[in-house]
């Protein structure tokens, strides 16, 4: 008789969704990696390798950013026809051959054409990444798409995270060579980054468009509950990128902490993102509909900058223990809010339209982007506690539009218990 003890394991079957998750993960690490790679040296490398002040080059900078902005447009339309994976590498590969032509800028113009190709790929990537990610959830089971997103969120700010951290160690030699060597990488690993998109994530079934008139930018201007989603999450946006910017100020101008202490503030924000979004997010899945649960993320957004504002009143050894709990509750926030907003506006859109729904999406960060750094400033520079009090009430108001809008949206109910193991 075989001793069972002797017998080779039996080898279990993966999960569902395995095959086809892996490579996609794998392409927005190695993407991340190389945008974490680049951020902290941009506007320093810059600096070096021209002639030019800071004024200029953020000016330059910002002009080559806006010519930018109709892409998503152009983006949606081109996914709902030939279906997100090959945009996706494509901006990805643009993104690479931009940081090339980084190495080559001496001047105004060079520079000027840099930035403009690696943020036309940056726009192209964005516009269409989550039609791709929710077009490989519904391959995986269905209603996955919560947990697809925040696995790549997860992912994604694990990426960003070492690139950041590892830039920043290098850039400490203050060498030109270190700069090319960050950039060169960063261009690779995009260009990595879309090869994998491109030819090891698995192609899924796309859905053409419907008849003319049903689907397109007409048929969403006449979709009045998804552009009053698309307001509300406009202001959920402007919540989602304060902390960045308004942190560093706060803390150094506002309350005389250390300059070391905007980045560990901001790492405990990265960390906390890179390793509890899936549980948070699971969590919240089987208790609330999606829109309650944006709505909980707009009340958490609140709270945390009330938390914020209130840092004044504590004596000066006290602000930094309490900021971080603060940026706890921030981080929270995000991990409701993200994966939630994401996946119903995935939802939301009629069949075919996906990549014109989700590409629109994306103009709700671009506004807020637009609208943040001017806010803050005009604020901050009245009072340190305006820009608090501002952004609380307008999360407080994106929390109510939110609850008005869940019962005109579609798929708006929570995850059933079979779905939800």
């Amino acid at each position: 008789m075989r001793n069972p003890e002797s017998a080779p394991p039996t080898r279990t079957a993966p999960p569902p969704g395995t095959r086809i998750r892996r490579p996609l993960f794998a392409a927005v690490a190695v993407e991340s990696l190389g945008t974490g790679l680049y951020l902290p040296l941009a506007l320093l490398y810059f600096l070096k390798a021209t002639h030019l002040d800071l004024g200029t080059i953020g000016l330059l900078v910002s002009m080559a950013t806006a010519l930018t902005l109709p892409l998503p447009l152009a983006v949606g339309w081109l996914v709902d026809r030939i279906g997100p994976r090959w945009v996706v590498a494509a901006g990805q590969a643009l993104q690479g051959i931009g940081f090339l032509c980084y190495l080559a800028v001496s001047g105004a113009a060079s520079l000027v054409a840099a930035v403009l190709v690696t943020t036309a790929g940056l726009r192209i990537y964005w516009s269409s990444v989550f039609a791709l990610i929710a077009d490989q959830a519904d391959a995986d089971r269905p209603d996955a798409k919560d947990e697809w997103f925040a696995r790549t969120t997860m992912v994604r700010e694990a990426g960003a995270g070492g690139g950041a951290l590892l830039a920043g160690a290098l850039l400490g030699t203050d060498s030109l060579r270190v700069h090319h060597a960050l950039i060169l990488a960063s261009a690779v690993a995009m260009l990595a980054a879309a090869l994998v998109v491109a030819f090891l994530v698995p192609p899924v079934p796309h859905h053409a468009p419907p008849a003319e008139g049903r689907s397109g930018y007409r048929a969403l201007l006449r979709d009045r509950p998804f552009l009053g989603l698309i307001g509300t999450c406009t202001i959920f946006a402007l919540c989602s990128t304060f902390l960045a910017l308004s942190l560093p100020v706060y803390l150094v101008e506002g309350l005389s902490a250390p300059g070391w202490a905007p980045g560990a503030l901001l790492a405990l924000n990265t960390l906390l993102l890179a390793t509890c979004t899936g549980t948070v997010t699971r969590f919240v899945r089987r208790r609330w509909s999606r829109p309650r649960a944006m709505a909980t993320g707009g009340g958490l957004w609140a709270l945390w900058c009330a938390v914020s504002a209130a840092a004044v009143l504590l004596p000066q050894d006290a602000v930094l223990p309490f900021l971080a709990c603060a940026v706890a509750c921030y981080s929270v926030a995000e991990m409701v809010y993200g994966p939630a907003s994401n996946a119903l506006t995935a939802d939301v859109a009629p069949a075919g339209s996906r990549g014109t729904y989700l590409a629109t999406f994306q103009y709700t960060f671009a506004t807020a982007n637009i609208i943040a750094p001017g806010l803050f400033g005009l604020l901050f520079s009245r009072d340190r506690l305006l820009p608090w009090l501002a952004v609380g009430l307008l999360a407080a108001l994106g929390s109510l539009l939110m609850l008005r809008l869940e019962h005109r949206l579609p798929t708006a109910t929570p995850l059933s218990p079979t779905l939800a193991r």
